[in-house]
């Protein structure tokens, strides 16, 4: 049934009640990195929003704004003993109302492909969840390995842009610059050529971006990443199906796959660099 409820208010999540959903995210497997909360809503602190009954938080959704005509939905979850009972779909109408007119984008549970396609949505690929323990990686040097930090914010923004549908430079200096992780690019004669950041998490790393110009420089980079962490740490990246070489990498580096997701989009998918494209951002922002 909908939610005709008076007592079920929905609104902007203050900063104390995103650490709360996180908590939810880490109950629901999802593995959170340490710091998402704080680089998440300093991404869009008006993107979050809490569904109260009684004025008690039982529901949550992000609708994260990039720019003036994009958008990208996570973090929509439930309470189990609130679920199925509309209030989930209450908030999930207000959160595509928030960013109506834009073209949405989104990582939904593969199982729910048919529900989110009521609201418009298209399957664009799938990303899969790839996972293992760290080890030594023997990789050839592509090109000069240096810390992200040291690149060229106008250069590092413009290599992003080709993975990512817009624009978004403060969410990713934010990103690079969080307590717990590690950022390390290739340059080849002095050009950008493939970057990657390593953040520490509830249980283990992830890894994500990972975004590289083909598997050699993604290799570099990664084994480059996880020199900076303890062998027999979990480490985990998602990677986008389409891409070839990244399911190549992973081969090589034996990860099992461990989890799926479907990215999906409103209208028609960007123009990216799949290619180029080992391992998503996040799947919460994208």
């Amino acid at each position: 049934m909908l939610v005709s409820q008076p007592d079920y208010t929905i609104r902007t999540m203050t900063r104390a009640e995103l650490d709360l959903c996180i908590e939810w995210a880490a109950q629901e497997g999802w593995n959170p990195g340490l710091n998402d909360a704080q680089v998440f809503y300093l991404a869009d602190p008006q993107g979050f929003l809490v569904g109260l009954l009684d004025g008690v938080p039982i529901a949550s959704i992000s609708a994260v704004r990039y720019g003036p005509d994009f958008g990208f939905i996570g973090f929509y979850l439930v309470t189990p003993e609130h679920r199925g009972k509309g209030y989930g779909l209450a908030i999930w109408k207000e959160a595509m109302a928030r960013l109506q007119g834009r073209l949405i984008g989104l990582d939904g549970v593969v199982a729910q492909q048919a529900n989110y396609q009521r609201s418009g949505f298209k399957l664009a690929y799938n990303n899969v969840r790839y996972q293992m323990v760290s080890k030594p990686v023997q990789a050839d040097a592509a090109g000069d390995l240096a810390d992200v930090r040291e690149v060229s914010l106008t250069e590092l923004f413009a290599y992003d842009r080709r993975c990512f549908p817009r624009q978004r430079e403060a969410f990713l200096e934010y990103w690079i610059q969080q307590p717990g992780s590690h950022a390390k690019a290739v340059l080849i004669n002095g050009v950008l050529r493939g970057f990657g950041v390593l953040r520490a998490c509830r249980v283990g790393y992830k890894i994500g971006p990972l975004f590289a110009d083909d598997e050699m420089i993604a290799l570099q980079i990664y084994g480059a990443l996880t020199e900076e962490v303890e062998t027999g740490s979990q480490i985990q990246f998602d990677i986008p199906d389409q891409n070839q070489q990244a399911l190549s990498l992973v081969r090589y580096l034996g990860m099992e796959p461990v989890f799926e997701t479907a990215r999906m989009y409103t209208g028609c998918a960007p123009a990216l660099d799949m290619h180029r494209m080992f391992g998503v951002t996040t799947f919460e922002l994208g």
